[in-house]
């Protein structure tokens, strides 16, 4: 754990010459604008998060594990979700990217999150936010030439995205920004 904090914090002064960039529009294959709004997914239920719901509200998007060192900020993600629920949506993307720390199914993911945080923000089916076969929604998030602001790698569970209002990338956080810490609480005021 301490080298991976070692790696975090070291890693933190890459990210931080990722920043935002000024916007540009970005097309799908018919030359329409694209944006959040264009997804949906499935969520731990086998139901569908369709994202064009939260248009009027911020969303922050987090890739989540039940067994890493970071699952702890499941807490502050509830304690944001609900403080801030007139502006604000957060929605997890549990994730078996990084050291095999979502191991479980949908369902028992659910379970532990209801069980250990309360969770009750939305909560997508298990996807992978890296490699050849990353989910559409975290290519959007991850590739300037998609969301027209910035690229973004993601280093570890808990890496946050918060979009605006309108559905446009604000920012991206790594894991060891707290869900309630100021860098994404000054967004919300």
């Amino acid at each position: 754990m301490k080298r991976l904090f070692i790696f975090l914090l070291s890693a933190a002064a890459l990210l931080k010459s990722c920043t935002p960039q000024q916007k540009e529009v970005s097309t799908d294959k018919n030359n329409q604008m694209k944006s959040i709004y264009d997804y949906k997914v499935e969520s731990l239920d086998g139901k569908e998060i369709d994202f064009a719901q939260f248009k009027g509200k911020k969303i922050l998007i987090v890739n989540t594990a039940s067994e890493c060192g970071f699952t702890p900020q499941y807490a502050d993600l509830e304690k944001l979700s609900e403080q801030y629920k007139d502006k604000l949506v957060v929605v997890g993307f549990p994730a078996n990217n990084f050291g095999g720390q979502e191991p479980g199914t949908n369902k028992e993911i659910g379970a532990f999150c209801q069980k250990n945080y309360g969770v009750t923000f939305p909560m997508a089916a298990k996807v992978s936010v890296k490699g050849a076969d990353t989910a559409p929604i975290f290519k959007f998030l991850t590739e300037k030439d998609l969301n027209g602001v910035k690229n973004t790698t993601i280093l570890w569970n808990f890496t946050k995205f918060l979009l605006d209002e309108n559905g446009t990338l604000i920012d991206s956080f790594i894991s060891t920004t707290k869900p309630t810490s100021d860098s994404i609480t000054k967004y919300l005021k």
